[in-house]
């Protein structure tokens, strides 16, 4: 049986608008609703999701799909970058690249990659932990937490090259138990309206 971490598609960006409220573009939704109606989207049996707008919109069309209520934990949000707001994407890139190059340091206030490497995964942890490892489950959220839960799960060290192809709207999944340390991947980022593999 597989777990899925998901990450919202194209968003609404509004630089009068905190990041954490930007909701999904219409393209995003599209995206979304056609991987909602794959099979594994209709085989969840329960969605735990960030609490950004972008998040919770992404998993409450996919929980409609599956005849499910979706769940929201606050410690799934992803990295806190609030000390700098918003940035363009060219500067945004060149900040997250350092983000992840130096993951145990600041970007300019930002939250650092090591401390959100062990939210989300003391967040993911928690869940699992009281989860029948025989109900798939999705938790749905963002790129950056994301690629570093990947990076724990694969044993790997943080590193951008292990991030989402651009755009979000993408997935990984691995093998389920209620303890995330005998979790393993079983595939790598793939779009959410490709993925085709068995829950």
């Amino acid at each position: 049986m597989f777990g899925l971490y998901v990450t919202h598609p194209q968003v609404n960006i509004d630089p009068a608008v905190p990041v954490p409220d930007w909701g999904l573009s219409e393209t995003g939704l599209a995206r979304t609703r056609q991987a909602a109606g794959l099979a594994w989207g209709r085989q969840l049996r329960r969605i735990v999701s960030s609490e950004e707008r972008k998040a919770i919109e992404t998993a409450m069309v996919l929980a409609d799909a599956a005849g499910i209520a979706a769940e929201i934990d606050a410690e799934m949000h992803e990295n806190d970058r609030s000390a700098t707001g918003f940035l363009p994407p060219p500067a945004f890139e060149q900040a997250a690249d350092w983000f992840f190059a130096h993951p145990d340091e600041s970007f300019r206030g930002w939250e650092r990659a090591v401390d959100a490497q062990a939210r989300i995964v003391k967040a993911v942890s928690e869940v699992l932990a009281g989860h029948d490892p025989r109900q798939p489950i999705a938790f749905v959220g963002h790129g950056g937490v994301g690629t570093l839960l990947k990076c724990h799960l694969a044993g790997q060290p943080i590193s951008r090259d292990r991030d989402q192809p651009g755009g979000g709207g993408n997935l990984f999944a691995f093998h389920l138990s209620r303890s995330l340390a005998e979790c393993r991947l079983a595939c790598d980022w793939t779009p959410m309206e490709s993925w085709q593999g068995d829950m």
